[in-house]
């Protein structure tokens, strides 16, 4: 596999576009505040309201396909009330947060066709902001019409940068994927978000592996920032991964009784009809967070490009199966732990990748787990043994093969 992982480098990687230098975020405390979202139907319009701790600049469009209208504004820190309500007439709700290192979005979907009719910051008393969105329904072919003048570029988001692999580095290196992130908050129960448990969960897993001292840990997101699908497979392959491990907890609406922790490997045909649901559900992490795009994966090494998919593809199945196996002997597992589907973020042809479904969220029990450190410091010892076994299989089997040349 490592051989054909520097050949595949030195030829694809020149293909896929390098990590863009990530802008630094201003700490969250200097972020102007919103608060007090207020939505309400007069007629045919909704006005959706925020007041905000300054006066800042606001862009605003529409897009169709799913059609939602797009506000945005620099960086905020959206302290709105979870009792807040939103939905109104043809508003069918709208959610909000960070986008990239110096923007935000509100992203509001609509169920009829709307134009906007204001989208303004008005400066108030004490030097506070304002901020209105008010929208009309419209006909269909004036808000398409709208929505292709308007189409904003689908790639504005420049991955992050973690450090660069050093020549002579010798560690293995592990890119560890929090899902959701930002203005996508992923499954949402009880007002707890997805994305917030799995970002803990990274965390903690990446603390427990660089305690050895045995492995090169890159985080594809280590904030409350979203990440493009393609800008994380994009991570895994500019960092040379030897593993990719992406993190996620599913929720299903009409199945509280459904529990338990499931490994996926992708796969062009999905396993089962849940497996496939799952993929659908995670490949639509673009749209949720407003962006138009689509997965492409550049063949530009032709033979040896599928070369490593095949190796890459067996080494992910021993991992896989050696992470059930270390997961099923420390917490509950699903009844179907290993499943496969076509799940874009797994798709780097030449890094080992796996998706972690911690438990599901709609599960009481597991929901209370989810959120327990006692119940993530097993899960995440577990995950580490999975790895370590991982690597010593390997290393065996490369010391093997010097004795047998020997």
């Amino acid at each position: 596999m490592l051989a054909v992982a520097c050949l595949l480098a030195s030829v694809s990687l020149a293909g896929v576009a390098q990590a863009q230098p990530k802008a630094e975020p201003r700490p969250q405390n200097e972020y102007p505040v919103a608060t007090d979202a207020r939505i309400e139907q007069s007629g045919e319009t909704v006005r959706l309201t925020m007041m905000l701790s300054a006066s800042v600049a606001v862009d605003a469009w529409v897009q169709a396909a799913p059609d939602r209208v797009i506000v945005e504004l620099p960086s905020t820190n959206f302290q709105i009330q979870p009792s807040a309500r939103r939905s109104a007439g043809f508003v069918s709700g709208y959610r909000y947060g960070l986008f990239t290192a110096d923007k935000a979005r509100i992203i509001i979907d609509l169920s009829h066709p709307a134009s906007i009719a204001k989208a303004v910051v008005k400066t108030v008393r004490g030097g506070f902001g304002e901020l209105t969105i008010e929208l009309k329904k419209t006909a269909r072919a004036d808000f398409l019409a709208e929505a292709g003048k308007m189409l904003k570029p689908s790639s504005t988001i420049p991955a992050p940068a973690p450090a660069a692999k050093t020549a002579g580095e010798t560690r293995h290196t592990i890119v560890i994927d929090p899902g959701h992130g930002g203005i996508d908050p992923g499954a949402t129960v009880a007002a707890i978000a997805e994305k917030v448990v799995v970002l803990a969960f990274g965390k903690a897993l990446k603390e427990q592996l660089e305690a050895n001292g045995r492995y090169r840990v890159v985080m594809t997101r280590d904030d409350d920032r979203f990440v493009s699908l393609g800008d994380r497979v994009q991570i895994g392959r500019g960092e040379q991964a030897d593993l990719f491990i992406s993190i996620h907890a599913d929720s299903l609406t009409q199945a509280q009784e459904v529990r338990g922790a499931t490994v996926y490997t992708r796969s062009e045909r999905a396993t089962d009809a849940e497996a496939a649901r799952l993929a659908a559900k995670e490949n639509e992490a673009d749209a949720v967070a407003g962006l138009e795009s689509s997965e492409e994966l550049q063949d530009v090494a032709g033979i040896l490009m599928d070369l490593a998919r095949r190796e890459t593809r067996t080494f992910t199945g021993v991992f896989a199966r050696n992470l059930v196996e270390k997961l099923g002997g420390s917490i509950k597992m699903h009844k179907i732990p290993l499943r496969s589907a076509r799940f874009w973020v797994l798709s780097a042809p030449d890094v080992p990748s796996v998706l972690i479904e911690l438990g599901y969220m709609s599960s009481p029990k597991d929901a209370e787990l989810l959120n327990s450190p006692e119940w993530r410091g097993k899960a995440v010892t577990a995950v580490s043994a999975a790895i370590e076994d991982y690597f010593a299989r390997e290393r065996a089997s490369v010391g093997k093969a010097a004795e047998n040349r020997n």
